[in-house]
């Protein structure tokens, strides 16, 4: 199955001269969703991780069902203070400026195996500061992944871990 044509692209979203890739429209495809789980679930199964690590907030959705499936527990990374109890924080720059994500400060046990995954890669920030914060908790992260991957900005290397994304867009 073409993953790529139940993504929407969204013209100048969410501002002008940016093109938004959307998998609202993959969600809401049943046969398209359920390929999509499937096909990381084979690719990650080999990782034997025992959480799957998913960043705030279209990534919560492709981590949940994912962890069902491979039969492994689910952490959420969120901005920072959207976190009851203790939190473990990582701040990471951003082009202009910094940014700070989160984990329950008892989500990640030390020596745990731990793939990290969102929606989409674009410049690799986010995906590299989320693997940061596991291996600040002691984490061990065996590989990361997403659905999309913006390979004209070059995110990919940023990810020092095997990395897989279902679908590539060049331009």
């Amino acid at each position: 199955m073409d993953l790529k044509a139940h993504i929407r692209g969204v013209p100048d979203f969410p501002k002008p001269g940016i093109l938004f890739y959307d998998i609202s429209t993959l969600l809401k495809h049943p046969q398209a969703w359920q390929v999509t789980v499937d096909r990381l679930a084979q690719t990650l199964a080999p990782h034997k991780p025992d959480l799957l690590a998913g960043i705030e907030s279209r990534g919560f959705l492709l981590t949940a069902p994912l962890a069902l499936k491979l039969g492994c527990g689910f952490v959420m990374v969120r901005k920072k203070g959207k976190l009851p109890g203790k939190t473990k924080s990582f701040t990471y720059k951003l082009e202009y400026g910094s940014d700070t994500m989160e984990v329950q400060a008892d989500a990640i046990a030390p020596g745990q195996r731990v793939v990290v995954l969102d929606d989409l890669l674009a410049t690799g920030g986010t995906l590299a500061a989320a693997i940061g914060l596991v291996r600040d908790m002691g984490g061990i992260v065996p590989a990361a992944a997403c659905i999309i991957e913006l390979a004209f900005l070059g995110g990919r290397k940023r990810i020092d871990v095997p990395f897989t994304a279902l679908v590539s867009y060049d331009s």
